[in-house]
């Protein structure tokens, strides 16, 4: 009886602290659930109905889908500018981020106020006042154009109106806010130990060999994780677009986030949008999943890398 006692009695504090964890994350597990969940199995059903919030949806079905694919002409140019914008913007935001990261990477006391500086576009480079900001210096009477006058280069054209341009100020303002990439980079060229180029060094190694032997392999784990995060916000970029262009010239910087917006909150289309939405989770989910199965043949980690040495100078020996 005592040992039965004692069992009721452990059964009860379990319970009992199990309640109090779910006490703790209760906050969490609520907003979770209205936020995430409960939107996420929502759009999924409204994007097989006909839906303008203002009466009840109605299911029509893969209509939104078929319509997407074959009669909405602006879908697939709005694609094509988003993939444009991705494939361009994001290489070169990576390479400028690293360039400064191994920059800043140097030994010197105003490090730290560089840091902050580089860091701050990234803080500011996605609201709306810098927005405004950049859609003025890319104007006719721009500062652009002024510092071009100055130095003796005509310009009075207006870059975000033209059909060439538009879209390159766009990315250039994405590429501006590298602040974040570089300081996940900065934090992983700080982890390589000193001691592999300093052997470097006594082989006989340049800055340029250093860099392909030592850094670029060490550093593969942080470039894929800030390619795969860059590649998910650079899909989903929408403000900048909004704000400089609104889409224009001629949908030359219609991205797709922005054509989704207008179908939903400009035509409402909301269930239409939610097809939309749910064609952009498949794409991402699909290049985010060929950088995972690529990753194999570039992304080295530093037990690897040093097993594979050892490996090749076993075989050397035989």
């Amino acid at each position: 009886m005592e040992k039965v006692s004692s069992l009721r009695t452990k059964r009860r504090r379990r319970s009992g602290s199990s309640w109090i964890g779910y006490l703790f994350i209760g906050p969490w597990l609520i907003c979770f659930l209205a936020f995430t969940a409960i939107p996420f199995v929502a759009s999924f059903f409204l994007s097989f109905t006909e839906y303008n919030m203002l009466s009840a949806p109605k299911f029509i079905g893969l209509e939104n889908y078929i319509e997407m694919f074959t009669n909405d002409n602006l879908f697939s140019t709005s694609m094509g500018v988003t993939f444009q914008f991705v494939f361009v913007s994001i290489p070169l935001r990576l390479i400028f981020a690293l360039l400064v990261a191994m920059i800043l990477n140097r030994k010197s006391k105003a490090v730290p106020f560089y840091r902050v500086v580089y860091y701050l576009p990234s803080i500011l480079g996605g609201s709306v006042a810098v927005s405004v900001m950049w859609k003025y210096c890319f104007s006719k009477t721009g500062v652009v154009n002024t510092f071009l006058n100055a130095l003796g280069i005509p310009s009075d054209i207006s870059w975000i109106s033209n059909k060439d341009t538009a879209l390159w100020c766009i990315i250039l303002l994405f590429i501006w806010q590298f602040g974040s990439p570089m300081l996940i980079f900065l934090s992983g060229l700080k982890q390589i130990p000193q001691s592999y180029y300093e052997a470097a060094v006594v082989d006989g190694a340049g800055p340029v060999k250093k860099f392909f032997k030592i850094t670029l392999p060490l550093l593969s784990p942080i470039i894929f994780f800030n390619l795969v995060m860059q590649m998910i916000g650079g899909f989903m970029v929408f403000s900048q677009a909004m704000i400089i262009t609104d889409g224009g010239p001629m949908n030359r910087t219609l991205v797709y986030a922005l054509y989704l917006y207008r179908q939903s909150f400009k035509y409402y289309k909301m269930g239409y949008g939610c097809a939309m939405a749910w064609i952009l989770l498949v794409i991402i989910g699909f290049f985010t999943a060929l950088v995972f199965k690529s990753s194999s043949a570039w992304v080295f980690y530093e037990n690897e890398l040093f097993e594979g040495k050892k490996k090749k100078k076993r075989r050397k020996e035989k």
